[in-house]
């Protein structure tokens, strides 16, 4: 199984800078301050199912704070996912682990009854599950081309877990930071940009997406649903129609429904037609 590489002066250096004592990080993640220092000073690592809790207390995603070398088997899977063993039943409705410890010792598959539960919980696709189980029993399989995210919280996570060459990924406070300076406000925390990330708020206002784009470098649709993006490629298109119909004056001040064309671009049209007008051209 490749372990995730645990560092440390690394974490000891984050939780300085974003002002945790020992204690907070132990209740966050659900052990002794002890336990913490003994992490920090290097004689002891911390479970690998406690790492997710912990990249979260510092403001980190758990792939850039506890990189692996090399792919997931079912109980990196597992780690990942913040769970124990023994937690597995709980969701599964088994009396016991024993299937999913079986499989991860590579002593017998996992039945597929378990499999699409097993997945959702551990927030992987099935195929991902599948190939970290042929993993755990020595199989070589390369990662399965990752879906595309649909939620905020997958959408995040996948950025953040693919970064631009030479790139940083940006904290919970640094995401924060960036999306109050481009809205021009405080609208939203470190706590807040954290429990957009993990899924516990699954939804966020226009600026606020619009400052996670900036955030993270990417076009603003990328953080709008499907559904929006469709409204307004239609609108866009609609725009297109009046303006070869020649019938653009129409148009002029009118906002096509509260998730349409964004007001700096109806702004736009509207010095289009005020300069149509001016000139006389057709259809004006």
């Amino acid at each position: 199984m490749p372990a995730r590489i645990f560092d440390g002066q690394r974490v000891r250096a984050l939780r300085r800078s974003a002002e945790l004592t020992q204690e907070a990080v132990a209740t966050a993640v659900g052990v002794h301050a002890t336990s913490v220092t003994a992490w920090e000073r290097g004689t002891s690592h911390p479970d690998p199912e406690r790492l997710p809790a912990l990249a979260r207390a510092l403001g980190q995603s758990l792939g850039e704070l506890f990189p692996r070398d090399g792919l997931p088997t079912l109980a990196d899977l597992r780690a990942d996912a913040g769970f124990f063993q023994n937690e597995v039943p709980e969701f599964l409705g088994t009396k016991s682990a024993g299937p999913v410890a079986n499989a991860e010792r590579a002593k017998r598959r996992l039945s597929g009854v378990y499999v699409e539960p097993l997945a959702k919980a551990y927030g992987v696709s099935v195929e991902q599950l599948m190939a970290a189980q042929e993993r755990s029993f020595g199989v070589e399989v390369p990662e399965p081309h990752p879906e595309v995210p649909t939620s905020l919280a997958d959408k995040m996570r996948y950025l953040l877990d693919n970064p631009g060459d030479d790139q940083v990924p940006p904290s919970d406070a640094d995401i924060a930071r960036t999306v109050n300076e481009y809205v021009g406000a405080r609208v939203i925390s470190a706590g807040g940009v954290a429990d957009l990330r993990t899924g516990e708020v699954t939804e966020a206002s226009p600026p606020v997406l619009e400052g996670l784009s900036a955030a993270f470098g990417v076009s603003a649709l990328f953080f709008r649903s499907r559904d929006v993006v469709k409204q307004q490629v239609a609108e866009g298109l609609t725009l297109l129609a009046h303006v070869k119909s020649g019938s653009i004056r129409g148009l002029k001040g009118r906002q096509m429904g509260p998730e349409g064309l964004p007001t700096e671009v109806m702004a736009m049209i509207n010095e289009m037609v005020a300069e149509i007008e001016e000139r006389g051209l057709p259809g004006a």
